[in-house]
Order: C-alpha cells, then structure tokens, then sequence
C-alpha cells in the first residue's frame, strides 16, 4: 500500500468516526489499523486534517477524497466504502449520522448502489 493509500484509508476511517465524536473502541480500531498498515504518519496525518476544524472536516474530507479517489477504479472505491462499514458495524452498530456520511460518499464515488447492497444484506 503506497503512503497516499494509507492516507486515503486512514482519513476515511477517521473522518467517519469522529463524525459524531470518536469513543473508545473507534480510538481503538484507529490504533490497530495504523499498526496494521504502518500507517501511523498517516493516522497523525488523518487526526491532524481532522482536529484542524473539527466542524468542516467531512466536508474537507470529502473534497480531499473524491480529488484522489475519483482515479480508482470502481471495484477499489466499492472496497473502500465496504471496509469503513464493515468498520462501523464492528463496534455493533452504525449511527444515522455515519450512515448518511458514508452514503454522500458512496454517491460521490458513484458506488451508492453497491453500498445500499451492503446495508440491506
């Protein structure tokens, strides 16, 4: 995975966690997943974007993201989309809030319909 990748992935991640405000097990997954990757410059990279306006940072993120990922291809942006859900149900349950997120995401990316797929398995 190149650094930008473990950007990408890591800001993901984090931008839907913090949505309604991080807990513990988010911190936690954040964490693992850093070390999993090798990614912690792109975790404090990821915290940093996000704590720099902690109001504008989805829509921030979101600008940033559909920049780079608008280039994957369609199966790369589906895996992305699958693995910040997948995220979020490990925790037990996903907010309206991450929800919504991920879904004006999923639209951006043009994904929606793969991701409205996942939910309703």
């Amino acid at each position: 995975m190149t650094e930008e990748e473990k950007k990408v992935y890591m800001l993901l991640k984090a931008v839907i966690f913090h949505y309604h405000g991080l807990d513990e097990a988010e911190k936690q997954d954040l964490e693992d997943t850093s070390r999993q990757l090798a990614a912690d410059t792109a975790l404090a990279w990821a915290l940093d974007f996000i704590s720099t306006d902690y109001i504008t940072a989805f829509e921030r993120a979101r600008a940033y993201l559909n920049e780079i990922i608008g280039d994957y291809p369609r199966q790369k942006r589906n895996e992305l989309i699958n693995m910040v859900w997948q995220a979020n149900n490990l925790k037990g349950y996903v907010t309206e809030m991450e929800a919504t997120a991920m879904l004006k995401l999923a639209k951006d990316w043009g994904v929606e319909k793969e991701l409205i797929a996942l939910v309703t398995q």
